[in-house]
């Protein structure tokens, strides 16, 4: 692990442009200027952390570190066609740009392959997490950090039973849980009494994170800058220039840019930059909603950040306000706010919190939506791609918070040639072939 006392290689003068300026970017960004790179990063938008990064669940689990093409994917997204409060909602107008994407999806939600994959990003998480604290060293905590851990709840003795046959493979993998009940539940979060009757089990993860990743990306970017790495917003990269097996250059809105090596990490669009210099990489966006809503004048305010497995839902405190996220949706690149989407974000925070209901403010509320980077197996891409001097950090879904600090680091060290602290080889794009 790089630490903060570690100096800067001054004989390593290799340049390097970051094409996107959020989490991954960011950290991937840190990690090759602490080994005596010369750093670019170019953000699309007019600050960082702006998109994919904005107002994501708020949470780093490596307890939910599961993909979504859970084994019946298929006929749970068929069966929600059309239904606008479906948890995952395909819209028909997207179908066309999933064909061969979605085959892949559902290819890779059989019970083995996605075991494998949640393993693959269950120890990516864990790595992640030991990493966070290399950069809270620099940074500090004022991104409303907490390390409460996360409480997951299930409703029915079903799905009890169900979490329990996994939970030997998070024990296997180096993640600490504790089976809770109703009433422990509530001792550990007590805003959900109202709702204890309803509470048939849980698992609580005390190693997990949660934090306001836009202000973490703020504060990274600023260190950052304090360190020598250039950070350029408002720069949009139309095409990459290649020139053999490598990347020679870049045409952006300022004019062609050149580097020794580039890293894409634009999250969504990386494979809209990717595919006309011949690499194809197997992400689509799925579109993620939030809600950033006030508990000033709620005085038992939730302080433990919480998901309700048969809600869909994901309560996150980030100080004085809750974050909540529970719908994903495929419809391309369409950023447009869906009313019904939100208006279900707020019947689940209030079945949730029942208590809230007076309190809840749906005028100051901040509504959200962004395309999250979804691989066709649910595992990131990381690493050197088919071009020599290429890099990839993307694709990481909705695990992009929880993935940023331990991906930035990995693909860091490939980049200073040093092996990594996790094989990078089940994370690279030659897995798909």
């Amino acid at each position: 692990m790089v630490t903060i006392g570690h100096r800067f290689n001054r004989q390593l003068r290799m340049r390097v442009i970051i094409i996107g300026g959020g989490l991954l970017g960011l950290t991937t960004a840190w990690f090759a200027r602490a080994h005596g790179m010369e750093v670019t990063v170019l953000e699309r938008e007019s600050g960082v952390g702006r998109a994919t990064s904005f107002a994501n669940g708020g949470m780093l689990h490596a307890s939910q570190a599961n993909p979504w093409n859970e084994p019946g994917v298929f006929w749970h997204a068929l069966k929600m066609l059309g239904k606008e409060d479906a948890a995952l909602l395909v819209r028909l107008k997207a179908l066309p740009y999933l064909l061969g994407w979605g085959w892949q999806f559902v290819r890779h939600s059989a019970p083995q392959r996605y075991l494998k994959n949640f393993e693959k990003n269950a120890r990516l998480a864990h790595h992640s997490l030991a990493s966070m604290a290399t950069l809270r060293a620099a940074i500090g905590t004022g991104y409303h950090y907490a390390a409460r851990g996360t409480l997951k709840l299930f409703r029915t003795e079903a799905a009890v039973r169900a979490a329990e046959q996994m939970t030997h493979q998070l024990a296997e993998w180096g993640i600490a849980y504790e089976a809770v009940n109703a009433g422990r539940a509530v001792e550990l979060e007590p805003a959900l009494g109202g709702i204890e009757s309803a509470i048939a089990g849980g698992l609580y993860f005390p190693d997990d994170e949660s934090g306001d990743a836009h202000r973490f990306c703020e504060l990274l970017a600023a260190d950052c800058r304090a360190r020598g790495v250039k950070i350029e917003c408002n720069v949009k990269i139309k095409q990459l220039l290649r020139a053999g097996d490598r990347i020679e250059g870049m045409l952006s809105s300022v004019g062609v840019l050149s580097a020794d090596a580039y890293v894409l990490a634009a999250g969504p669009w990386s494979p809209l930059l990717a595919a006309p210099v011949g690499v194809n990489l197997p992400v689509r966006p799925a579109k993620g909603y939030s809600l950033t809503l006030t508990t000033q004048g709620w005085k038992d305010r939730p302080s433990l950040p919480v998901i309700d497995d048969s809600l869909h839902a994901a309560v996150c405190p980030l100080g004085d306000r809750l974050r909540v996220a529970g719908t994903a949706e495929f419809a391309g690149y369409d950023l447009k706010l869906t009313p019904s989407r939100i208006d279900n974000l707020f019947h689940l925070v209030t079945q949730l919190y029942p208590a809230f209901a007076p309190h809840l403010n749906r005028e100051t509320a901040v509504r959200w939506c962004g395309l999250r980077p979804m691989s066709a197996d649910g595992v990131g891409l990381m690493g050197r791609s088919s071009l020599a001097n290429l890099y990839l950090n993307t694709g990481h879904g909705p695990l992009g918070w929880t993935m940023a600090a331990g991906a930035g680091q990995l693909v860091a060290d490939e980049l200073a040639g040093q092996t990594p602290g996790l094989d990078l080889a089940p994370y690279r794009l030659a897995r798909f072939g």
